[in-house]
């Protein structure tokens, strides 16, 4: 596995949240970053921060702009909704 936790991916991000700053719902993280500001599976010369919220898979921008959802990410996914047997 990269040991760089700046380059993105779903295990980076869940290794950065082990100590990383949570305030109002949101981890703090901070990933390279394209041209465009979207982190990026490559090392560049940029570093981002982005805001990781568990409770709907979403990471948000500086800006608090949605980059990505991901349902792996999302803590929360299905709970709430009714069983198949009406129960």
């Amino acid at each position: 596995m990269d040991a760089d936790l700046y380059v993105y991916s779903p295990d980076n991000l869940l290794r950065q949240i082990e100590t990383a700053p949570f305030e109002l719902g949101y981890y703090t993280v901070r990933f390279y970053v394209d041209e465009h500001g979207r982190p990026t599976r490559t090392k560049t010369d940029r570093v981002g921060t982005f805001y990781y919220s568990p409770s709907g898979g979403t990471l948000r921008d500086e800006t608090m702009n949605i980059v990505f959802y991901n349902a792996r990410l999302d803590r929360y996914k299905g709970y709430g909704r009714l069983s198949d047997t009406g129960e």
